[in-house]
C-alpha cells in the first residue's frame, strides 16, 4: 500500500494542488455573492444588478 503511495507521490501532490485552487476560487466566489457582487463577468444577466455598485446612477 506505502508502495502505491510512494510511486504516486507526484501525481497526489498536484492533484491536492488544483483541489486547493479550485476550493479557494468556490469560496471566494460565494463570499462575493454573499456581499451582493456579480460573480460571472457581465452584471446585465446577474439577479442582483439592481444592487449592483457598477450600474448605479449617482
Amino acid at each position: 500500500m506505502f508502495d502505491a503511495l510512494r510511486e504516486n507521490a507526484g501525481t497526489i501532490v498536484v492533484g491536492l494542488i488544483l483541489l486547493g485552487i479550485v476550493a479557494a476560487i468556490i469560496i471566494k466566489l460565494a463570499r462575493d455573492k454573499r456581499k451582493g457582487k456579480c460573480v460571472s463577468c457581465d452584471c446585465a444577466g446577474c439577479s442582483g444588478a439592481e444592487g449592483c455598485k457598477k450600474w448605479q446612477v449617482d
